[in-house]
């Protein structure tokens, strides 16, 4: 996992970093090159690339102009636009000038013809003037620059020649306004990277390079909305810093899965991977059960049975072979059937009946007085359900997984959507250790808690995950995670980040983030496990 640190955090490790002899300016000159690395790499298709760097005073400024000079060296055009002057005695100021960078400072710009001229004309924008020491309301003389700045983007970009004026209305056109791409060095300017408030002339990045860990501002809106494609840069700090054995959130990674993800032996059989129950499904809500049911069985469940209504089953079954069901009767008990299952799901698609009320608490009373206890996740209308019942969080059994979305946290909280979302994390923390379960709090950039007080973030924004059915696809890789051994934390951080992989592949094919379905999401969930390398099977100890 990668560590995420508040500004404050950040520079006590600076301090601590400096203090066993890295120096700040090496600290500097590392982040310089891997930004460089960037900045290349997105004009790698380009023969005469065009870089405009916007420096501010302090040490962000400093990044940049270390990584404007290595740009330089390698044969692309690199100016500099300074919001404040540095002395000429600068070093940086003094490498840049040798490397034959043009330099501009907005004090002599007062039209802003300038700074309009550079970002119109460039490919790759790079802001480098606050990072995460900016302080909210901007100056005046930063607010201008970055106001400029987006004016310049929205009506100045490149435009490309159509000679003959042509345009077939029976088909889309491809855009003729070519944007500069615009690389955010430690946070977008305007941002601020312990809260993720914005000022309203932040400038939007395609991508933010963070040095040494995750900001918090960067992944919580309306900050994060501003981030874009987010690189975290080791800058290679002292290991064992004081600052970096403190507790602190964390951001999920694909190595941290990948290690926890369980191993599928060559002499496996379908008991070795899990035998887990899903209650699922009502009249209107037939697809959930065939959804979570079947993303139970591509996660690599060895047999997964769905319990619903009889209509339910009929509607499904011959669609899901592999899948084995149990008819509810009138009173819907199934408590017989819990036993030798390694996890239950309970909720998608349920419906709010008084019958399934009753199902849902003497399910979770059985499971509270089965030993082992058996794991549990209590999904979509079982959070409903709850939220409904007096004195609810007693009825819990011990380390099971909610799930909610922001209105179902609304419910089970008695507070508003509003709070939830301005509050996700303080309050999916505080919720899971006053409940005494693991919560996977929904929404861009999902957040997981646990009782002992873990935090993690899944590094995933994407919308094409929200529709119909997504959560009941994420309920049935978690179900099935839980049921092959993992602990209820890592099921729900796993499922999630599987999930959002699962979104990001899907958004690669599809540039209008639109056009996709809960079936899409299971159809490329293998490819996600694929990409995790978990499909090797391993040879027998």
């Amino acid at each position: 996992m990668v560590p995420i640190y508040k500004v404050n955090q950040i520079r006590q490790l600076e301090s601590e970093a400096n203090a066993t002899g890295m120096s700040y300016a090496t600290m500097m000159e590392n982040a310089g090159k891997l930004l460089a690395q960037r900045i290349q790499a997105t004009l790698s298709h380009k023969t005469d690339g065009r870089v405009t760097f916007l420096i501010g005073g302090g040490n962000n400024g400093g990044d940049g102009l270390v990584a404007a000079r290595l740009v330089a060296n390698t044969g692309a055009t690199v100016r500099c636009y300074l919001l404040k002057a540095r002395s000429d005695a600068d070093p940086l100021i003094i490498a840049a000038r040798t490397a034959n960078i043009t330099i501009a400072l907005a004090e002599h710009d007062r039209d802003g013809r300038v700074l309009r001229n550079m970002v119109a004309s460039a490919d790759v924008i790079v802001d480098a003037l606050f990072g995460i020491g900016v302080r909210l309301p901007l100056e005046p003389d930063a607010a201008r620059l970055l106001r400029l700045t987006n004016q310049a983007l929205n009506q100045d970009s490149h435009r490309e020649f159509n000679p003959l004026g042509l345009t077939n209305p029976a088909l889309p056109q491809r855009s003729q306004v070519t944007q500069p791409y615009v690389i955010a060095v430690d946070c977008p300017s305007g941002l601020n990277c312990d809260t993720g408030e914005i000022d309203p002339n932040t400038l939007a990045a395609d991508e933010t390079v963070t040095f040494i860990g995750a900001k918090p501002g960067l992944l919580q809106f309306p900050g994060a909305d501003n981030v874009g494609r987010l690189h975290i840069a080791d800058i290679g700090l002292p290991p064992n810093l004081p600052t970096q054995t403190a507790t602190t959130p964390t951001l999920i990674d694909a190595d941290w899965i990948r290690m926890r993800l369980p191993s599928r032996r060559l002499d496996a059989n379908k008991g070795s991977f899990g035998k887990v129950l899903i209650a699922a499904g009502s009249e209107h809500y037939i697809g959930a059960a065939g959804l979570a049911g079947k993303a139970a069985a591509v996660s690599g469940s060895g047999l997964v049975t769905v319990a619903s209504q009889k209509f339910v089953i009929q509607a499904l079954a011959g669609n899901l072979l592999e899948i084995t069901w149990i008819p509810l009767d009138e009173s819907h008990m199934f408590s017989q059937e819990l036993k030798g299952r390694d996890a239950l799901l309970l909720g998608p698609g349920w419906g709010q009946s008084t019958a399934t009320r009753t199902l849902l608490i003497e399910t979770l009373s059985y499971v509270r007085e089965s030993q082992p206890a058996l794991p549990v996740i209590l999904d979509a209308d079982a959070l409903n359900l709850l939220a409904q019942s007096v004195n609810w969080p007693q009825l819990l059994p011990p380390h099971c997984i909610l799930t909610p979305h922001p209105g179902e946290m609304a419910r089970l909280t008695g507070r508003s959507i509003s709070d939830i979302q301005s509050n996700r994390w303080a309050l999916a923390q505080e919720k899971a250790a006053e409940w005494g379960c693991v919560i996977l709090l929904k929404g861009a950039h999902t957040v997981i808690t646990a009782s002992d007080g873990q935090l993690a973030v899944l590094p995933f924004k994407n919308p094409v995950l929200a529709t119909a059915g997504s959560g009941d696809v994420l309920a049935g890789i978690m179900v099935s995670l839980l049921g092959q051994g993992m602990s209820p934390f890592e099921s729900a951080a796993a499922a999630g980040y599987l999930h959002g992989l699962t979104g990001e592949t899907i958004a690669a094919k599809l540039p209008g983030k639109r056009g996709s379905s809960a079936m899409d999401i299971l159809a490329a969930l293998p490819e996600s496990f694929s990409q995790l390398a978990i499909g090797q099977a391993e040879a027998p100890e």
